[in-house]
């Protein structure tokens, strides 16, 4: 895995406005079918990982729970435990880093 290249992509799309952060919003991207993929922080509290999961897991957008949240914070420079890629190349250019 490419932390530093995927946190690249991560600020790029930020930049680009493809980002939903925030667990309201992030659940509300992935029931819109907006969200292409979710991250959320290996350090995010058990009961906001099953929620991300099984919200994921239901609306079939995959969701990703390698990265720490002061790398995700750092990458879209807002503090964030989960967020939501919107933009389907970058989320598969991500989902290609991660593995």
């Amino acid at each position: 895995m490419n932390n530093d290249k995927i946190l690249g992509l991560l600020g790029l799309a930020q930049r680009a406005g493809k980002i939903e952060s925030g667990e309201g919003m992030v659940v509300e991207a992935i029931r819109r079918h907006k969200a292409k993929l979710v991250i959320v922080a290996s350090d995010a509290s058990q009961n906001t990982r099953e929620k991300i999961l099984n919200k994921g897991q239901y609306y079939q957008v995959p969701v990703a729970v390698e990265l720490s949240t002061d790398e995700l914070s750092q990458a879209i420079g807002k503090m964030r435990k989960v967020i939501a890629v919107c933009e389907k190349g970058f989320a598969n250019k991500i989902k290609e880093l991660l593995h």
